[in-house]
């Protein structure tokens, strides 16, 4: 008995859950995760004539198109670890970028299952980012409020001094935050009009967020 494949979108500000369940989409529905940072890095490292146009762009600083990405979306999806479908990640931004994904997965005979609005207010996500803190040599994570460190300041293994990345401070955060609902948040709304749009209570814990996923996509099962 096996999982029957998604085409899924995850939509929702930094910090709000998303790199936290997408090893749970993929590995319950067999499906690829395609973020759109990673395609990108990957197709530079490839050194194929896209990849260098891309890292071209990125060397000048400027947002890379739309076309492009979508480009990289669509040679993504015919790769093997993505033939039962994939969670796409980092895009649409935009009701445009949307719009031009449609178009794409229709000729490609492909639509999307759902779209998955994780869903929080601002003061949570600051708190949960802006207490972020990390030991650089060995990656340990903590958090001011959540986790924090034995001593403050201080890692616990080795009493080295721990770190705030530097766009994790509340001035970045705020103006992320902003502009996410200012480009991003339309697009819930595109996806509720098309009726495949689900929203999640991503305050909750971990566990709870996911039991949410799983109504909302139905967990279809398929015997094979």
């Amino acid at each position: 008995m096996s999982v029957k494949g998604k085409r899924l979108v995850l939509i929702g500000p930094p910090g709000s859950g998303k790199g936290t369940q997408s090893p749970n989409l993929t590995s319950t529905y067999n499906i690829c995760h395609l973020a759109t940072g990673d395609l990108l890095r990957d197709e530079v490292s490839s050194g194929s004539s896209l990849g260098q146009e891309v890292n071209q762009v990125m060397k000048r600083g400027e947002l890379v198109s739309d076309d492009i990405i979508l480009t990289l979306i669509q040679k993504n999806i015919h790769k093997p670890a993505c033939k039962n479908g994939f969670v796409l990640d980092g895009f649409p931004r935009t009701v445009a970028q949307a719009e031009k994904l449609d178009q794409m997965l229709e000729s490609e005979g492909q639509k999307l299952d759902k779209a998955l609005e994780f869903d929080l207010p601002d003061e949570l996500l600051v708190e949960r980012i802006a207490g972020r803190l990390f030991h650089l040599k060995s990656g340990r994570s903590y958090h001011r409020t959540f986790r924090p460190p034995k001593v403050e300041g201080k890692d616990d293994v080795t009493g080295e001094p721990l770190v705030q990345r530097d766009d994790d401070n509340e001035q970045v955060l705020r103006k992320r935050l902003e502009s996410y609902h200012r480009s991003t948040k339309p697009v819930t709304a595109y996806y509720a009009k098309k009726g495949i749009l689900a929203k999640l209570e991503a305050a909750s814990s971990v566990d709870n967020v996911w039991s949410q996923i799983k109504a909302a996509l139905g967990l279809s099962l398929i015997h094979i």
